[in-house]
Parts: structure tokens; sequence; C-alpha cells
């Protein structure tokens, strides 16, 4: 019972001697604030496969990693291009394409690349109604 009452005891001092050293020392420091320099985003061409595209975005799998899948907004600059390509066709899964695009962003600043021609439906035969048998 003794030891436990001498280490309480010895455990308080402790604790109240290093609140009485901490306050003594403990000056507020105020430093100036520390300038720093906005980094330009760096500018990255993406060589990609198209998956989906359309008027509002495009959905591309990477050249180099095929599990990499990136969607991609138009720029203002770039919407009109977009729609042009898209009133006459489109891009179709499997072109292969560039995109540009500032890096950690998903608007994509500029699009080169040739468009497939769009796969035409084959033509259906009219539907001609076999004889009845009697």
């Amino acid at each position: 019972m003794k030891n436990y009452k001498t280490l309480a005891v010895i455990s308080t001092l402790a604790s109240a001697s290093l609140i009485f050293i901490h306050s003594a020392t403990g000056q507020t420091v105020v430093s100036s604030p520390v300038a720093t320099q906005q980094l330009s985003p760096k500018i990255v061409w993406l060589k990609a496969e198209v998956i989906h595209f359309d008027t509002n975005s495009i959905i591309v799998r990477e050249a180099g990693d095929e599990r990499m899948i990136h969607t991609f907004t138009y720029s203002p600059k770039v919407q009109p291009q977009m729609q042009k390509e898209y009133d006459k066709g489109g891009y179709q899964y499997g072109d292969t394409i560039k995109i540009r695009y500032e890096q950690g962003q998903t608007v994509a600043l500029a699009i080169h690349g040739k468009a497939s021609k769009p796969a035409t439906p084959a033509p259906v035969a009219p539907h001609r109604p076999t004889p009845a048998s009697s």
C-alpha cells in the first residue's frame, strides 16, 4: 500500500513540475507568413482509345495502360469542334485520339485524331408474307 502512495505522490509532483516549466518557457512565437509561389498547371497530352463519345463528354482508355479510364468534358473552345464532329458521325469505339488537358483536371483543351466512319446497319429486306397453306 505504501508503494502505491509513494508512486502517486511522485507522479503528481512530476506532472506539476512539467506544467510549471512549460508555462515559464512557453512564450508565444509569432512568425511571418511564408510566401509560396503558385505553380502553373502542367499541360499533358494523353494518347487514348475512345470508349464513348457524345456532345458533352468523351470517355477514353489510356493507350499505355488499358486499366486507366478517363472522362473528359470539353472546354468552351473545343465544344463547337466536338459538336461538328458529332454531326458528322463522331468518334467510334476504338478510335485512337490525343487529348490535351491540365494535369489533375478533367477538361479537354484540345482533341486531335481522325474519326472512323460510323458503322451503317445492313439494309433490311422487306417482309413478305408466306402463302397460307390450305
